[in-house]
């Protein structure tokens, strides 16, 4: 890439790093022209997209050599090395590849089952020889391992059935004779599990829209979302599956690249190649388009079936993934012909091949025009010079790469190209972060030590175009989140009809002091927020990174020269307004009284004077001195990662608090930080309430920063809950109360699904 962006010349380089969007058509001409007979560029080109060269390609002889790796970890009883050799093989392992007169997938799948159901996983045995027989039907000895599997979960009919799919191919008497009598003895036991053998459908039908949404057109952010009606709070107010997604890259190896889900360990990889792995066949399928039952062999065993067991044997061998019962469109299909360019590029560029791909395979034209796919808003005006370079070589790259998939139907010109630059700055500004949950699955507890993180991990970036529609606030009344693909959007407030419905696209007020939240927006989204948090002072913003005022009975807040730069910009619109804003939050008042003494707002904010009572504090003085303190509280940090914490280390890290209370704010968020890690820190040596009370701590200083209803606290809450049962007292009703509360205002009916844990506190409520 930089040899490409280092070879472009000088004079179209600053014509592309000065463009207009009007500008495209004649730049991407040019860099076209200049790529067409540049061999550096189509050498990489033909790099990226020639099966010989491809780095996911299937590889018959590595998959024979990981699968006899497989074998010996598992006559040697290492059966958990065994399931992971086996896995490898099935990654590079090619569908149509025979081993000893059987397809080596379905072999690799039997022998993994096998591994599972040594080590007592018979769920995983069960769903891996499903696929092996979904390949090879006529396995008879992946039937008996599935009947096993059955039979101890206790799906007694199923291992019935089974059976006798096995004696119908079992040639042998004496093998007959075998599964005739393990068949009396399922019959028996199926006799005595008759009547609680019914399978639980307990899934709740999903919670409904509540209201219609309208478009409107704002002065200051362009299009957004209003309502109809008055909105209650916790209201689901939309739901939306992407028009494209894709995985990123660091998460390939642990969340299946289809519904984002974290992965089992009965992985299954993509049929065509060996860069994604899936939760499911389901999922394999819905992604790469490519089905296991396409490589099955014919076979006569399912002639002389009795009806039902047919239709039995149909519905395990078919899995329910026939292709035309999927919604979604083959996302990946295009990408893994043999050609590595979407393991290569970044997501955001692949993302945007997605878009097209998915655009050309509903057109049903010869001759696709992609001009208009989205209707999403673009700054393409805005973007740093480099950025658009970067665009532009991108652009190239990718409609050459697409171009090899899908030929005539995709024109290989500058205006084909200028189209996918403004893609990408669309998909730049408006695509999503998908994040998943810890511990979203309910496959682990909450830990007892009482500060385990509820963590979002970004799994996915994906493309909503109705989410789209929702504008930025760094104080938003909606929260967005995610189950699996799907985007859901909720009201935390209770919002008036016709008021903008806003949700936060990263940083929010309590998160970051107005000065970081503004450059973050604006390096990433190219707007400068004017949001009620960014334009109003408030008191999350005045203290988050304040300094304390050296008078012993005042208790205003002091700031830097950097914090007050972005305080004297906001608008204020009055003292009125002020005063309202005091009334409504008193502690306002107490840090900053002087602002409502004085009618020019802005001569208030001086750095370095207290603006409570305007006495001076030397800040250089007191950074040095936190600096120090800093040293032994990143000591403690370690410490905790590393699980070394000792008492004296605490000692001095209580000491190092100490001297930050006495020079940052009582709201400062650090103290907040440096609470909560001291409360980690207690709970790793067993002294459970100290942890609480510093725990209690840092939830009353992020109260005043967030609100005492943001989900932050909630998960505060959740810390505390944990410390008191630790404790041994139970957990706190009122807490409890809150911290439902919380959570139904944020995710409403899905709070229990996507956090298993609140169950496990409630249980344990006194």
């Amino acid at each position: 890439m930089e040899k490409l962006k280092s070879a472009i010349p000088e004079a179209l380089k600053r014509d592309i790093e000065g463009s207009s969007k009007e500008d495209l058509p004649l730049t991407c001409s040019h860099l076209l022209h200049f790529f067409q007979s540049f061999p550096l560029f189509l050498q990489m080109v033909s790099d990226l997209t020639d099966p010989e060269l491809a780095l996911c390609g299937k590889n018959k002889e590595a998959a024979m050599e990981a699968k006899a790796k497989g074998n010996e970890c598992f006559f040697k009883g290492d059966y958990s090395s065994a399931s992971s050799f086996y896995s490898q093989a099935l990654r590079v392992a090619p569908m149509d590849v025979e081993d000893k007169g059987k397809n080596l997938v379905a072999t690799l799948y039997f022998n993994r089952a096998s591994s599972w159901h040594e080590m007592g996983l018979f769920l995983e045995c069960l769903r891996d020889c499903s696929r092996a027989l979904t390949i090879y039907p006529p396995y008879a000895k992946a039937w008996y391992r599935r009947s096993k599997a059955n039979s101890s979960l206790g799906n007694y009919d199923d291992a019935i059935n089974d059976l006798n799919v096995v004696l119908k191919i079992e040639e042998t008497l004496s093998g007959r004779k075998k599964i005739e009598s393990e068949l009396q003895v399922l019959l028996k036991q199926s006799r005595l599990r008759r009547n609680d053998s019914g399978k639980s459908n307990d899934d709740t039908s999903d919670e409904r829209l509540q209201m219609e949404l309208k478009c409107i057109s704002t002065r200051n952010k362009g299009r957004g979302l209003t309502s109809f009606t008055d909105i209650p709070v916790a209201s689901l107010i939309h739901r939306e599956d992407p028009y494209a997604a894709i995985i990123l890259k660091n998460c390939r190896e642990t969340h299946c690249a289809f519904c984002f889900n974290e992965l089992p360990a009965d992985t299954v990889p993509c049929v065509a190649c060996s860069s994604l792995v899936f939760c499911s066949v389901k999922c394999q399928v819905q992604a790469g388009g490519h089905d296991h039952p396409k490589y099955k062999r014919n076979s006569g065993f399912l002639q002389d079936l009795p009806k039902g067991l047919e239709q039995y044997v149909g519905n395990v061998i078919s899995q329910g993934t026939l292709v035309s019962d999927l919604q979604s469109g083959a996302e990946h299909k295009h990408e893994c012909q043999g050609m590595h360019w979407s393991a290569v590029l970044p997501s955001d560029v692949v993302l945007v091949g997605r878009i097209v791909a998915k655009h050309i395979q509903s057109s049903g034209s010869n001759d696709v025009k992609i001009h208009g796919i989205l209707d999403l808003c673009e700054n393409y005006g805005k973007l740093p010079p480099k950025c658009k370079l970067e665009f532009h070589v991108y652009s190239m790259i990718l409609i050459c790469c697409l171009q090899q998939f899908f030929s005539a139907k995709f024109p290989l010109n500058s205006a084909t190209a200028a189209e996918i630059i403004i893609l990408l700055s669309q998909i730049r500004i408006n695509s999503m972060a998908i994040v998943s949950m810890r511990y979203a699955d309910g496959k682990q507890q909450l830990d007892l030590d009482g500060t385990s993180p509820m963590e979002q991990v970004q799994v996915a970036q994906a493309v909503y175009p109705g989410g789209s529609l929702f504008n930025h606030s760094c104080e938003p009344n909606v929260h967005a989140y995610f189950i699996s693909r799907s985007l859901f959007i909720r009201a935390t407030e209770n919002v008036i009809a016709g008021s903008e419905l806003e949700l936060s696209y990263g940083p929010q007020v309590g998160q970051w002091n107005c000065s970081h939240r503004r450059k973050s927006l604006e390096e990433q989204y190219l707007f400068t927020c004017q949001c009620s948090g960014c334009a109003r002072v408030n008191l999350s913003d005045l203290v988050h990174s304040g300094y304390r005022c050296v008078r012993t009975n005042c208790f205003g807040v002091v700031l830097d020269s950097h914090i007050v730069k972005y305080e004297k910009d906001k608008q204020l619109k009055g003292s009125k307004t002020m005063q309202g804003y005091a009334l409504k939050d008193g502690d306002i008042g107490r840090v900053a009284r002087r602002i409502f003494d004085q009618t020019n707002f802005s001569s208030c904010f001086k750095p370095g004077y207290c603006l409570s009572c305007g006495t001076f504090c030397d800040l250089q003085a007191s950074q040095s001195t936190i600096a120090e303190a800093e040293i032994c509280i990143g000591r403690l940090q370690d410490a905790i990662a590393n699980g070394e914490t000792s008492t004296n280390l605490i000692a001095d890290s209580l000491k190092s608090l100490e001297t930050l209370r006495s020079r940052l704010h009582p709201f400062n968020k650090r103290i907040a930080e440096v609470e909560d890690s001291i409360a980690q820190a207690f709970c790793s040596t067993g002294d459970m309430q100290a942890a609480m009370e510093h725990c209690q701590a840092s939830i009353e200083i992020l109260e005043k920063l967030y609100g005492e209803n943001h989900i932050v606290i909630g998960n505060e809450l959740i810390k505390l809950a944990s410390i008191h049962r630790c404790l041994g007292r139970g957990v706190n009703a009122e807490n409890t109360n809150r911290l439902v509360s919380i959570f139904s205002r944020h995710y409403g009916s899905h709070a229990d699904k996507l956090f298993p844990y609140l169950d496990y506190l409630k249980d344990g409520v006194v």
